[in-house]
């Protein structure tokens, strides 16, 4: 359940920290107090779409935070252990700065918003003020009956098998009708592959044959070169080496030479000469192993066009040939296998449609169960909140196309008054009527859900007098084995609380803030009797609000 919510800088609020119990709580106040914010806060905690406009008026950024106690909650504990997160409690951390942007963290780890999202669906449910008008959609009545059912998962593996069919579907039908277009482009990339298969370039023969064209081409140009480099080193009329010598021994002749400055010269002429030798040697090896070649040259350039040509043919670049080679091979391949691909595949879509079909039915089957149950269940709801002579029934009859959601159509179906036969909801029901058949099935969905924290965003709109205790014992009820919040301007619901959370804004010159606080007996009597009688609080509206909170707190016989 939720045991805390702290909220910085959002909205109107500066700083709030609110403790929460189990049981029924009642959040109110006066219109535009901000009840709306303390559920605004909830929801981006629980990843709901944020804007710069929920951070307060001057302030870098808001701070909102949601723990919740989760030892009652299996599905999460799970969710957290799946990703590798603390498990002992859950915290989830919000903070949207003042230009939008909105990071997540939970237990403390960076997350993203959709991460929220996935595990704020395990920890609490919101039923927001507008339910009511979402009943007048259809495709809301079988989302509520799955939901009843506990068909969540199966539903969800029912759309998974229905994609994959329809997906097969399109694939085979694409396969079926490119027929010609497919065997011309078979042979065609046959061609080209056995064309690439003539050239068989190997994968580094290219820089190969360039190196060795440029070889080749050069030999006579290197062969004289070396020749001639050689003789300048070595020749007896006026070589490097000769000369060398000749200096060397001159210089090892005059007096003092093994000392001094004459004693590093000398060293230094002897290594020339080692190095002008070495030289010597290397430009003769060289001369002697370069070949002139004419006809291996003219094959090399006879292979290098032939490669160009073929590049040029594909439109590639020379050193692109070997992956275009790889990658027609495997055209063709998949071309070659697409009769056995069209067999395999009408076989898929065969095992797709009976495997959806028997899941459908399982699923329809459950909801024909179903429907019955939240029938009478929602109908004992009614009798309770004034509408006994109602007769609600959920209607489940199949679809003429499959569907994600299954071969059933849904309905939600009412007759107000006795004799008249029962007719869609949207057609019939009135505002107020309305009002109460949504309260009915929220109760009743709320009642089998395994969430214990349920939150109500004025579902009792509409509801008054005696009605409105009957809507506050159910919510009260709710509460004992659970957490439920609720946002009313019934005193009649409000009473009913086990505890009960006051919202007012106050205004200063320069600012408007507002406070929230747990109520004590006292502060209850006199909001109860803000909500019974306006702003003048006589004798007669304190007592009578005393009463009705005493009369609501008392065991039920």
């Amino acid at each position: 359940m939720l045991t805390q919510l702290a909220i910085q800088d959002y909205a109107i609020v500066d700083r709030l920290e609110l403790d929460l119990t189990q049981g029924m709580t009642a959040i109110t106040g006066e219109t535009g107090a901000g009840k709306s914010i303390l559920l605004g806060a909830l929801g981006l905690c629980l990843g709901e779409r944020a804007d710069a406009g929920s951070v307060r008026h001057g302030c870098e950024r808001t701070d909102l935070s949601a723990r919740f106690d989760i030892q009652r909650l299996p599905a999460a504990i799970e969710w957290l252990k799946a990703r590798e997160l603390p498990f002992d409690e859950c915290l989830l951390r919000r903070v949207v700065t003042a230009s939008g942007r909105s990071k997540a963290w939970i237990n403390g780890h960076p997350a993203t918003i959709s991460d929220l999202k996935s595990l704020g669906e395990q920890l609490i449910q919101i039923h927001g003020q507008h339910a009511h008008q979402a009943l007048m959609r259809e495709e809301m009545h079988l989302a509520l009956l799955d939901d009843y059912a506990g068909l969540h998962a199966a539903r969800n593996a029912l759309a998974d098998t229905f994609r994959e069919w329809r997906q097969a579907r399109r694939r085979l039908k694409k396969l079926s009708e490119e027929g010609s277009e497919v065997e011309a482009k078979r042979q065609l990339l046959r061609y080209q592959v056995e064309e690439l298969d003539q050239l068989a370039l190997g994968e580094d023969e290219l820089k190969t044959l360039e190196e060795e064209q440029h070889t080749l081409a050069h030999a006579e140009e290197t062969l004289r070169e070396t020749q001639f480099a050689a003789d300048c080193c070595e020749s007896d009329d006026g070589g490097a080496l000769s000369l060398l010598n000749q200096a060397y021994a001159r210089l090892s002749a005059l007096p003092g030479s093994d000392k001094g400055t004459l004693a590093n010269t000398l060293a230094m002429l002897s290594d020339a000469r080692i190095q002008v030798e070495e030289a010597a040697g290397e430009l003769h090896r060289l001369a002697g192993t370069t070949e002139l070649d004419p006809e291996r040259l003219a094959w090399v350039e006879d292979r290098l066009a032939d490669v160009h040509r073929v590049a040029r043919k594909h439109h590639v670049a020379p050193e692109e040939i070997c992956a275009l080679h790889e990658s027609l091979q495997r055209e063709v391949a998949q071309l070659e296998a697409s009769d056995d691909d069209l067999e395999s595949l009408s076989n898929q879509v065969a095992e797709y449609r009976e495997r959806y079909r028997h899941d459908a039915k399982q699923i329809s089957e459950a909801r024909q169960k179903a429907a019955v149950r939240l029938g009478k269940e929602v109908q004992q709801q009614l009798a309770f909140l004034a509408m006994g002579k109602a007769r609600f029934e959920v209607a489940v009859s199949p679809r003429e196309t499959p569907s994600p959601e299954g071969l059933d159509h849904t309905q939600f179906l009412i007759s107000a008054n006795p004799g008249q036969p029962a007719r869609p909801l949207a057609k019939v029901a009135s505002g107020g009527e309305l009002s109460r058949i949504s309260l009915a099935i929220q109760v009743v969905a709320a009642s089998h859900s395994t969430i214990p924290s349920l939150v109500f965003d004025e579902v009792d709109v509409g509801i008054s007098g005696a009605t409105a205790e009957i809507v506050g014992q159910l919510l009260r009820r709710l509460g004992e084995n659970g957490q439920v919040m609720t946002v009313t301007h019934l005193p009649q619901v409000a009473a009913q609380a086990h505890q009960h959370l006051h919202i007012e804004k106050r205004a200063t010159r320069d600012t408007t803030l507002t406070h929230m606080a747990l109520l004590d007996e006292r502060g209850r009597v006199s909001e109860l009797a803000r909500m019974l009688g306006g702003v003048t609080l006589s004798d007669q509206t304190l007592a009578h609000a005393r009463e009705m909170l005493h009369a609501s707190q008392r065991p039920p016989h």
